[in-house]
């Protein structure tokens, strides 16, 4: 099936032959190849099924003969939805090298380009301010520089990591563990359509499908497959996103985890990543520049965005830049700032800490707590009950 037009009037039978139940995509090609085309398995008879596919997996197959192959692809094309089976020249060739490889992928929105730059970023669900502004921070350079982000559009870091490659102006690809006409979380839905419209929304599943724990853990072997390589920034020691690591590696993917301090839970993961061998990512640029020089080393870029970072360029500073840009704060404030970090702490270790600065050591405990109260109605601090912390990049 070389040809377009014979790869096009196979599709509703490709697409039907993806949702037969009990036939996984392993199966799925076998009987392609043993029937020729996908419409031939649908056509074939049960004796010719039997043989081929055993009688475990029969009943699927002819239950499913009976369903209005046509229908049904027309109304999935009526809603721009997309299916690309192993053979189509659009199917993702990164997902053809991959340990149980997807009979076809569906795809709202645009379908991943090859030979593209990627970094997937995954994390917790219930992730940290600190993990939110890493996410946010690591992402927005990554698309800056051409690197398109991917992720699963969970709640937390990748939802995080996907609207920040967004705002700066990049490509992103939500793999999910449902159907792609299907928004989850159903509080994404302005992501959703944002990614659809840049980018691109994937599943496996066909259309319709409602999410389902046991989906989870196999779409995220696309997560992994469609990256060069995969950055953690937050994960307890028991998490589902160790794995997408456990299949990046099976993949042969880069693995890179943010460090984190060894009293969070949510760093766990990553620090134990880091024991394992996995690369510390200290800075987007640092991780752009370690993969330019092994993974993309023959890779010729497009160029880079305007504005964006060169690969050289440090990034641990990249957040602190409002307050200078803006002339939202002054001197005093700034020097406040820079004894913070997004772990609030109380204002008795703030004041001991303001002792030691010398545009801070002046100040009486509630001259320091007016200056507190000033950041945080300016939306620079967050007040936790009497700690104070960051509440986002100065």
């Amino acid at each position: 099936m070389q040809k377009i037009k014979e790869v096009q009037e196979q599709q509703p039978f490709a697409h039907w032959l993806n949702g037969v139940e009990g036939i996984g995509g392993v199966w799925a090609r076998k009987l392609v190849e043993a029937f020729g085309t996908p419409k031939e398995v649908y056509r074939a008879s049960e004796e010719s099924l039997l043989a081929i596919a055993g009688s475990s997996r029969l009943a699927g197959l002819l239950a499913a003969q009976k369903r209005e192959v046509y229908k049904e692809y027309e109304e999935m094309d009526q809603e721009g939805i997309l299916f690309l089976p192993y053979y189509h020249p659009e199917y993702p060739k990164r997902l053809l090298q991959i340990p149980d490889s997807p009979f076809g992928i569906y795809v709202k929105g645009k379908p991943p380009r090859d030979g593209e730059r990627s970094i997937a970023i995954v994390g917790a669900r219930n992730c940290s301010a600190y993990g939110r502004y890493v996410a946010d921070a690591f992402a927005r350079v990554f698309a800056r520089e051409g690197v398109c982000v991917i992720s699963g559009m969970a709640k937390g870091i990748d939802g995080v990591a996907q609207g920040g490659a967004l705002a700066a102006g990049g490509s992103t690809y939500a793999v999910l563990g449902c159907g792609v006409d299907v928004c989850y979380p159903a509080c994404h839905g302005t992501l959703y359509e944002k990614i659809c419209a840049s980018g691109g929304v994937l599943s496996t599943y066909p259309p319709k499908t409602a999410p389902s724990p046991r989906y989870f853990p196999p779409r995220n072997r696309i997560i992994s497959g469609l990256s060069d390589a995969v950055l953690v920034v937050e994960a307890k020691q028991k998490s589902g996103t160790l794995i997408t690591v456990d299949m990046a590696l099976e993949q042969g993917r880069e693995v890179y985890a943010v460090p984190g301090r060894i009293t969070d839970r949510l760093s766990d993961g990553c620090n134990w990543l880091l024991v394992q061998g996995a690369g510390a990512a200290l800075s987007p640029a640092q991780v752009l520049r370690e993969l330019s020089e092994t993974v993309w080393r023959n890779h010729q870029p497009d160029g880079c965005k305007a504005g964006a970072m060169t690969l050289g360029e440090s990034t641990a500073g990249a957040g602190r830049v409002i307050g200078k840009a803006t002339g939202e704060i002054d001197r005093q404030e700034r020097a406040l700032l820079s004894l913070l970090d997004f772990y609030p702490i109380s204002v008795e270790q703030i004041y001991m800490m303001a002792q030691r600065e010398k545009l801070l050591c002046a100040l009486a405990l509630p001259q320091l707590m007016e200056l507190l109260w000033r950041l945080v109605v300016k939306g620079f601090v967050m007040d936790e009950g009497g700690y104070y912390g960051l509440k986002k990049p100065i």
